[in-house]
């Protein structure tokens, strides 16, 4: 007796019954594996955008320019600028040190005799942040000449001045040539010093990748 239509199309739809769930199974895998690459995607996009809103490149105009004119990393600024006011232009602190990079006014009138001697600037000028950042990129430049073109060393001077810097250097304690510092025994220094050379460090990283 020979199978009906009916029983010949159900023994058809079992044996290719297997075929369509693996085809069901392919296109989800596929549906799954596209879903993760695009969170993945956004993920890193995320965390990327997070990155650079916590080590932002602010005044980006001023930084660069004066980190060629003074021949400075840019990424060595910005991680003062950071650790100094957090891109406050208006940041003043308890020793009357003002703006993005936190100029007292002994220290600005030193720069200014050095490159502004004829300039009308006043104290009050540096809440500007391009007259700001000239005094200070300047300063900073003055510092990494003076020892060795060494970040940290040159980050202690700019906090605690040549003058506690050169006396750390004359102690075999803290230096191994006299030139740059190994150690910084006072906590502020050390904690300004940590702060600005992990913020060149993730510059570096965020903006090199």
């Amino acid at each position: 007796m020979r199978p009906t239509q009916s029983a010949y199309q159900e023994r058809q739809k079992k044996r290719n019954r297997p075929e369509r769930v693996r085809t069901i199974l392919l296109r989800i895998a596929v549906l799954l594996m596209a879903l993760l690459v695009a969170g993945s995607a956004f993920v890193i996009a995320f965390h990327e955008k997070i990155e650079k809103m916590e080590y932002p490149r602010r005044y980006e105009e001023y930084v660069q320019y004066y980190a060629d004119k003074y021949g400075i990393d840019s990424r060595m600024l910005y991680a003062v600028i950071r650790t100094e006011s957090n891109f406050d232009p208006n940041a003043r602190s308890s020793v009357d040190a003002r703006g993005l990079m936190q100029i007292t006014e002994i220290t600005f009138d030193w720069i200014k005799s050095n490159i502004a001697p004829t300039e009308e600037l006043t104290f009050e000028d540096l809440y500007n942040p391009e007259t700001n950042i000239r005094f200070g990129s300047y300063f900073f430049s003055y510092c990494l000449r003076r020892y060795d073109n060494d970040l940290a060393t040159a980050a202690a001077a700019y906090h605690s001045g040549w003058g506690t810097v050169d006396e750390l250097l004359s102690d075999a304690r803290y230096t191994d040539n006299g030139e740059t510092l190994t150690e910084f025994p006072y906590r502020q220094m050390s904690r300004y010093v940590s702060k600005v050379t992990s913020a060149y460090a993730r510059y570096c990283e965020i903006y090199d990748s």
